[in-house]
Formats: C-alpha cells, structure tokens, sequence
C-alpha cells in the first residue's frame, strides 16, 4: 500500500465514523468508502507531484469536489471559506460589504443598483458607475464574483474604488466604509386599490414570517375597509424551511401541520406545525406565483391550496421539493447537502423527478400522482404547484429580452437619469418619449436575432452538410426575408413591454427597489386579475371549491 499522510488518516477514520452511524453496520460498503477515498488521495497526491505543470492544489481539489457533487442534484454544493458571505446572504439577508448590485459590461464591473440607504448610495455611487480600479488595482477583465470579494469585507473597514460616471470627464475615487447590508425580505406592501392590500415577499431569509406578518398588520390597521390581500410569491427562490412555517402561520391557525420532511437518516425527519396564532386566517388571499417560485415558496403556496386557504393565481411553480441543511466540513467552509424531500398538507411532494442541466424535468399530468386538499379539491404531486387560476406569462418577445440582456435599456435609463435630476412621484411617472428611445437604438445600432432567425440559420447549415442547399436556398433566403420585415415591426408591437421596462430602470434610479416594485405593480395585469378574483365573491368561492 503506498504511504499516505496523516491528515489522510485522520480523515479516513473521521469518515469511516460518520459512515458507520449512517449506514448501520454494512462491511462492504466500509470497504468501497475506505478503498476509494484512498485511491483519490494517492491520485491527488501523485497529480500534484509529477503532473508536467504547476498546479493549484485547492483549484485541483475544488474542480473534484464541484464535479462530485454536480453528479447528485443542483442543490447539493461545496461552501469555501471565501464564499460564506454569500451563504450568509442567502439565509440571513444580510452581508458585510458595501451594498450594492453589479454586473460586468464589456470589460468592467458596472454598478446596476445600489441598495437605499447603504455604504455605496451614502458615498455618492450611481447605477451606471463603472468601476475602474479597487484600492489601486486595475479591474479590468475581473469577474462579478472576483470584485465582489474585494467590496466584501468586516464593517468599518475601507476601500477606495476608482469610477468612471457617464456623462463626468476623467475618472473619480471614491472611498467607502464597508459595513453589514441587510436587505428588506418584505421590500414594498401597501394598497393596489381602495379595498385589496399587497405584499411582496423576496426571499425566506430570517424573520420572514415575522416581517409579513408586521406587514399585514399594518395594512388591517390603516385599511378598515381591507377587503382581501395579495400576496406576491413570483421569483422566490426560497430559503429557510422553518421562515414557510412562520409565513404560513400568518395566514393558518396554531396546530395546522405544514410540512413533514423525510430522508435516509430517520432520525432526522421533522414534522412542522404552526406554532401561534393567525394574524388573519379569514381574510381572502390570491397568491401569486411562476415558474421562478421555488422550494420554501411552494410550500407556501402549496399549503395555501391544500388547506383551500386562498386562491392560486400565475403560472406553474419551478418543482423543488427538497431539502438542504449545511454540514461543517472544516476551515470554516461547509457543504450544503439534499438531506430529505418535503411533503406538504395533502401528502403530496412537489419535486421534479429528474433534472437535465440542472432544470427538473416537466412532469406529465398523467404521471402525476392525484392527492385532495380540504375541500376536496384534486391536486398533483411531482414538478411543482399548478395555480388554481392558470395565466399566461407576460412578454417573453426575442426583442424585449435582447433589450435586456444587451444593457439598451440599463444604458438608456443612465443617460436619462444624466438629464433629468427628478422625475417626481412614481405614482405620476408616465415614460412617454417613446421616439427618443428610438432614436437611442438607432445611434447606438442595436441588432439582434429572432428565434426563427435562429432556426434559420442553423437549416441553412444543415442542409450545406447534406448537400441539400442548391435545390432550398431560394426557399429559406424568401423565409429570411420575410422575418426580417416581420421583425422591424418588433418596436411597435411590443411597445408597451418595452416602456414597462424603460420605466422600471428609470424609476429604480431615483426611488431603487422599492420604485422599481411600484411600477411594476402599476403595468401588471396579474394584479388587476387578482384584485378583479378577490373583489368577486362568488368566483372566488367557486374557484376554493373546484368549480
């Protein structure tokens, strides 16, 4: 047998004693575990030694370990030391840095949103700032992730970024005191009309329940006449289990069983009940959810349904139904692990069956598995929550999204912002300057390519491989055409998506998230069919009971 270290040994028999608690005394198992943790040590060992060029021993074992864990699900992931503040972020909702969204543009980091209120907004920093340099060092070609572990750091400490602003000659340094960023789970709630109150929630960090139940409150308190709530789940990716227990209380009665977990280490698996009182379990609830509502979302939602709690309402939600709890795994990095699958009111589990480049596969209704929620109601397991009122999505239009992932809009919205120093409230905000937009586009030679324009493409490719070109290419350049003069009219007819995106960016840069969110409510046709469910008694009862 080859020597190995003593840092190998002590891991081996570290190991090997998990094992034996996991697994109950199966010998040959031992034996797998024992024979291949050493077989990857000795061929770590002999890489690092004799492999022809230097290497990165951490990066070498790193690329082990993503791949390793890549192989079980999305959701089982490695935590280094360096990326705890993120992981920090995810569960509290707050890190220690300076605040603020960024976004690498052609070869620097841009800043798209500082957050109210924190370090970077306090030192004067705008979206649309680029960042130059950071205590002297060029930023040039660094990633999103690389500046972002420069800007973290302990509160109190400085760090001097080198900006260049839009519309300022020269470069400017700013300096900045890091400190702890706490970013608001519940950002915006307030009225949508004279009878229907709204509250949105982000992300299941701590004390969201605590948080919409607060929100809540206040809308009973300043609204007698509240006549029904939205609550807004779309584009949660979830968080803390015990946060869609909290949450769910706010809504159902102390007692009422929520979610139950189960795994391979029985010992482990939890049931959860509510533990207080309701702040409201009467009044009349849509909930809004799509495919971006995911993990501690859907039991929320799915608990909403299965108790006939409150109506449904968007498109399909993503299908995560399992669970993940962290293990310490030594200098202070940790690995976070699917441990168990949840299972909610009606018995159902919610989780896709299988995933493909990290996505949960669309699951049939036919190979769902039929369960029925208090009233009745059939609902289905497997690959997430159906709504109870099914809509379609808003403008998914090639040109919208390239607008988007191009920086048209972000960069239009700076030169905007360069020109007006107010826009006044964001209840009167009308972008009405649609032209000007055009003219922007123009200038700049936006182009970019439709769907079909894709499919195109690659046809023409294929049949050059096939020697099947001469006899269609007359056939595919007419089809060309006519998508290119179909798509000139893109501007005009996805107006109207394109202004709620132009006024979204605008907005944030004057009033941030919170601005942002009020536009976006003010153009939203989900909440209108929302307000118009809850005002109606009738249906919603009707849609409560599966008529």
């Amino acid at each position: 047998m080859r020597q190995i270290t003593k840092v190998t040994v002590v891991f081996l028999i570290a190991f090997l004693g998990m094992a034996t608690k996991a697994d109950n005394g199966s010998n040959g198992k031992y034996f797998e575990i024992s024979k291949n943790i050493e077989i990857f040590t000795n061929l770590y060992k002999e890489i690092n030694t004799y492999y022809v060029d230097d290497l990165d021993p951490a990066k070498l074992m790193r690329t082990g370990v993503d791949a390793m864990l890549e192989s079980l699900d999305p959701y089982t992931n490695y935590i280094s030391e360096s990326e705890i503040e993120g992981f920090r972020y995810i569960t509290e909702g707050k890190y220690n840095g300076i605040g603020a969204v960024i976004k690498k543009i052609d070869d620097y980091i841009t800043i798209t949103e500082p957050y109210d209120n924190c370090p970077a907004q306090k030192a004067g920093l705008k979206a649309g700032d680029v960042i130059k340099a950071i205590d002297g060092k060029t930023a040039k070609d660094k990633s999103s992730d690389d500046i972002m572990d420069f800007l973290k750091g302990f509160p109190g400490t400085e760090v001097e970024l080198t900006i260049e602003r839009p519309g300022t000659p020269g470069e400017m340094k700013v300096s900045l005191t890091r400190d702890e960023v706490k970013v608001p789970n519940v950002p915006y709630s307030s009225m949508v009309s004279d009878d229907i109150g709204y509250i949105t929630l982000t992300t299941f960090t701590r004390d969201a329940g605590k948080n919409v139940g607060d929100a809540l409150k206040e809308l009973k308190s300043q609204n007698p006449n509240l006549k029904g709530v939205i609550f807004d789940l779309r584009g949660n990716g979830g968080g803390l289990l015990t946060e869609a227990v909290n949450v769910s209380n706010v809504f159902v009665a102390k007692g009422e069983m929520i979610v139950s977990t189960k795994g391979k280490v029985v010992d482990w698996d939890r049931s959860f009940k509510t533990l207080n009182k309701a702040i409201d379990k009467e009044i009349p609830l849509a909930v809004l959810i799509d495919k971006g509502s995911a993990s501690a979302s859907e039991i929320v939602c799915g608990v909403m349904q299965d108790l006939d709690r409150g109506v449904l309402i968007g498109q399909r939600s993503y299908g995560k139904g399992l669970v993940q709890n962290t293990r310490d795994v030594g200098y202070n990095s940790r690995v976070k692990m699917t441990t168990a699958k949840y299972y909610i009111p009606s018995g159902r589990c919610i989780q896709g069956v299988s995933y493909k480049d990290g996505e949960p596969f669309d699951i049939p209704d036919s190979l769902r598995a039929q369960f029925t929620t208090r009233n009745g109601r059939t609902v289905l397991d497997g690959g997430g929550v159906k709504p109870d009122l099914v809509l379609e999505q808003g403008s998914d239009a090639s040109i919208v999204k390239s607008l988007l992932r191009g920086n048209v809009i972000f960069n239009y919205a700076t030169q905007y912002a360069l020109k007006n120093k107010e826009i006044g409230s964001v209840e009167n905000f009308n972008f009405t300057d649609f032209s000007d937009f055009e003219n922007y586009i123009a200038t700049n030679n936006f182009e970019y390519q439709t769907k079909s324009e894709k499919v195109m493409e690659q046809l023409m490719k294929k049949a050059k491989e096939e020697k099947l070109l001469p006899s269609i290419e007359a056939d595919i350049k007419a089809m060309q055409a006519k998508i290119k003069a179909e798509k000139n009219n893109d501007l005009a007819n996805y107006k109207d998506a394109i202004i709620n995106e132009i006024e979204k960016e605008i907005v944030s840069r004057y009033y941030y998230q919170k601005g942002k969110i009020q536009v976006r409510l003010k153009n939203d046709k989900e909440i209108k069919d929302a307000i118009d469910i809850l005002r109606d008694k009738n249906k919603y009862e009707a849609l409560l009971n599966g008529k």
